[in-house]
Parts: C-alpha cells; sequence; structure tokens
C-alpha cells in the first residue's frame, strides 16, 4: 500500500485508511472512491493525501470481508461505483476508531502533547 502525501510517511499512514473509509462512509450514506479521496483531501487541509491505487484494493477488501458494499450508478456516460457500509460494516465503526483513539492517546504518553520545539 502507498500513500503520497505532503506532511506525513507513508509508513505512519499505512494502519489507518480502513478507519478512514470507514468513518467517511458512516457519516454519509455512500461514496465513490474519489469521492474519498477528496473528502480526505479537503477535511486535511491537503496533508493526507490518498492515491487512488492504495484506496481501491482497501476498498475492494472492506469489501470482500463483508464491511461494504456496491451499488454502481450510471452517471452521464460513465458508471460509477459508489461503497456503503453493510450491517456488519456499521457493527466495525466504533471499534476501530475506538482503538485508533487509544492508540493516539498511547502515543501522547509516550511523546508528550505538546508539539516538539523545532531547532
Amino acid at each position: 500500500m502507498m500513500y503520497y502525501c505532503s506532511m506525513y510517511s507513508r509508513e505512519l499512514l499505512k494502519g489507518i485508511l480502513k478507519p478512514i473509509i470507514l468513518k467517511l462512509l458512516s457519516e454519509h450514506d455512500k461514496m465513490y472512491g474519489y469521492e474519498i479521496v477528496q473528502h480526505v483531501k479537503e477535511k486535511t487541509e491537503g496533508k493526507v493525501l490518498i492515491k487512488e491505487g492504495s484506496l481501491y484494493p482497501t476498498l475492494h477488501s472492506l469489501t470482500k470481508e463483508g464491511y461494504l458494499s456496491t451499488e454502481s450508478i450510471l452517471v452521464g456516460n460513465r458508471t460509477r461505483k459508489y461503497y456503503s457500509l453493510t450491517k456488519k460494516g456499521n457493527g466495525l465503526v466504533v471499534p476501530a476508531l475506538n482503538e485508533l483513539v487509544d492508540f493516539q492517546t498511547t502515543l501522547g504518553l509516550l511523546f508528550g502533547k505538546e508539539k516538539p520545539a523545532i531547532s
């Protein structure tokens, strides 16, 4: 999986793509891939840029695992594939986000909560 971002390393972002997708789809009825990419870019003020080549394998994995369902809709001349949470996927949102928040708190214990001074 590769993430290209303007501020964070791909190693740092590697484990959070699934929770990002689950969170977004819990807030929106359905979204298509490019819409997810743009929404993340906008919400993070350009600090997290997800390549579509990273996004689609994750979407396919979540679909295969039964967390997402897909619906193809003809928009103009193109077919757009929308993703939405299944009942099983809805059940994964809170645990995934809780795990991420707990991990963030744990990192705060290790590194402190204040930004380090740049020398």
